[in-house]
């Protein structure tokens, strides 16, 4: 009896020594396959093959997987199973691809692994990694809708387009005046001593001379190929059809195609294997629809014309106020380098802000259109000196004519006996200090603070002190007038501009009062110049700035159910807006 329980304690004691070996393998097995699965989610090549059988093998193809596929990925250890001195394993992982990690690749794949003494292993093999990599590396790759959207004008033709761009890149040791021969004639900014200067300035790394269209690269493509340290780059790249209409006031579209093209963009994830490519995870890109835009390729083409040999920045802004869109958009060359100033540039309106000034006082009661008031030549109001130009002195005259005639000293006058919100409240029932957000473009239009001191409403009565207006928001005010209330702006189709508050409605018949005296501006007053045009409302601007001897031009106006304003900087007087105004105009005809 006693011999018998020796022999089952003894017997008991093996079991328990067995299951406590067994219990050392499993948690080695589970620490090895952890291991790995740890090291692929850190990217770290080397610790992960450095628990399978093939290290040498394993940490190069895991370096190059995540050289080509990133390492933003997470893999988990979804099951571990054994018996005696084998196990097998499964791994749960995920890849984000794209911007913000918005492509995901999720799969499952299996592994072995073997024990050697107490050690295990994983059995390297690439498919326990991913899908296909056992038969080739694998890459990753956006799949852009085919056909690709285009950006369209309000009559259907093309705006925008995605077309091939070509960067001309220029390494230490080119012919730099070779290269500049070719492409001086298409950019006369570059020079021998400027691409020189550039290259100095890189430290032994490529410059890029310059972005060349097709119909540019063309005829000189051969030569720049044969060139030593010349490399050509071509790149998809959306574009004007017409490159004369190139002008950063156009980057909202762009900017609204690309994220349309994002959202429907496909992607793949494909080995490089003997007999092609197959893709191994991945979604196709959805269809993309064209944008149709507000804007006129024509319109928009006499603007920057009516622009061009302005030296100063220069902007026009059109807006049809029936619909609220904007139809065209023109910068100069000046005005580009500075950005889409017509959108966004906030300058002292001058003159043209009298158009506020007058509905705020015909809406205080003080004055009616056909009001007499004064108009001396200079005048102290509130200790500010307000001359008229050249101090003309008009004595007492109809409101009607001291608008036509822009008599400052009139408009101080009649800003000074306005609440201070006046011109506040006046400016934002036309449009003039709303925010819009509109798909497709950035807008501004412009800033009117309340003005809490005599002083400050004199200077904000003439469009001075610290009223800034950008050319959108006056053209959208001259609209406003035009139609008697604020028009939705908007540059895509079907798609208006929501304002950031909603300001009080223009009083009816306002709009036609001041219509009136802008169309006196027009046959008797400071814009006599368009007088041919018929039925034109507008009115001129000349804007101080840093002192008196520096002045913005302005002219804003209304023919028909087009609304324009203008803007030249550092022009001197309101002429050359003028100008330009009845260049565009008259070319409308």
């Amino acid at each position: 009896m006693r011999l018998r329980r020796n022999l089952f304690a003894l017997f008991a004691t093996l079991v328990l020594a067995m299951a406590g070996c067994g219990d050392d393998a499993t948690d080695r097995l589970n620490t090895t396959v952890h291991t790995f699965a740890d090291a692929l989610n850190k990217g770290d090549a080397s610790a992960a093959a450095a628990v399978t059988t093939d290290p040498a093998q394993a940490s190069d193809t895991l370096g190059k997987l995540f050289d080509s596929l990133g390492k933003n990925t997470h893999f988990e250890v979804s099951a571990v199973d054994h018996k005696d001195n084998d196990a097998t394993f499964s791994l749960t992982a995920t890849w984000k691809f794209g911007k913000d990690g918005r492509n995901q690749w999720t799969y499952t794949t299996t592994g072995s692994a073997g024990q050697n003494g107490d050690k295990w292993n994983i059995q390297w093999n690439p498919s326990t990694v991913a899908p296909g990599l056992g038969t080739g590396p694998l890459s990753y790759s956006a799949l852009t809708p085919d056909p690709a959207a285009r950006v369209l004008d309000r009559t259907g033709a093309e705006l925008l387009t995605q077309q091939i761009a070509t960067l001309v890149n220029v390494s230490a040791g080119a012919d730099v005046n070779a290269v500049a021969a070719l492409l001086n004639p298409l950019d006369t900014g570059i020079t021998a001593a400027s691409l020189q200067t550039q290259l100095n300035a890189a430290n032994g790394q490529p410059v890029t001379a310059v972005t060349l269209r097709a119909e540019d690269l063309a005829p000189i493509k051969d030569q720049l190929s044969a060139m030593p340290n010349v490399t050509l780059a071509p790149q998809t790249r959306l574009l004007t059809t017409d490159k004369a209409l190139t002008s950063p006031t156009l980057s909202g579209l762009s900017d609204l195609w690309q994220r349309a093209t994002d959202d429907a963009t496909g992607w793949a994830v494909s080995p490089k294997a003997a007999d092609g490519v197959q893709r191994v995870g991945g979604q196709d890109p959805k269809p993309v629809a064209d944008i149709a835009s507000t804007l006129d390729i024509g319109m928009s083409r006499t603007a920057e014309d009516a622009l061009a040999t302005i030296s100063t920045p220069a902007a026009m802004v059109v807006i049809q106020p029936s619909t609220g869109d904007l139809l065209a958009v023109g910068q100069n060359a000046a005005a580009d380098a500075q950005g889409p100033i017509a959108l966004t540039g906030l300058y002292p309106p001058g003159s043209t802000f009298k158009t506020v000034t007058v509905s705020a006082a015909l809406q205080a009661g003080q004055v009616t259109a056909d009001s007499v008031v004064a108009c001396p030549g200079s005048e102290n109001i509130e200790g500010r000196q307000i001359p008229n130009d050249d101090n003309f002195d008009l004595g007492q005259v109809p409101l009607h004519t001291a608008f036509a005639r822009s008599c400052n000293t009139t408009m101080g006058r009649l800003a000074v006996n306005l609440p201070p919100d006046g011109l506040t409240k006046a400016a934002a029932q036309l449009g003039l200090g709303i925010d819009y957000t509109a798909p497709g473009m950035t807008t501004v239009t412009g800033t009117v603070p309340v003005a809490d001191t005599a002083a400050l409403r004199v200077e904000e009565g003439i469009g001075q002190g610290t009223v800034t207006a950008t050319p959108f928001g006056m053209a959208l005010a001259a609209a406003t007038l035009a139609r008697g209330s604020v028009p939705a702006p908007s540059i895509v189709v079907g798609q208006p501009g929501k304002p950031d508050r909603a300001p009080d409605p223009l009083p009816a018949g306002v709009d036609d009062q001041v219509k009136s005296m802008m169309r006196e501006t027009i046959t008797n007053g400071t814009a006599t110049a368009l007088q041919d045009i018929p039925g034109l409302l507008g009115k001129t601007g000349t804007a101080e700035y840093i002192d008196n001897t520096h002045a913005h031009g302005w002219f804003v106006g209304i023919d028909g159910d087009l609304a324009l304003a203008v803007f030249i900087s550092a022009a001197g007087s309101s002429g050359p807006a003028v100008e330009a105004a009845g260049r565009f105009l008259r070319a409308q005809r």
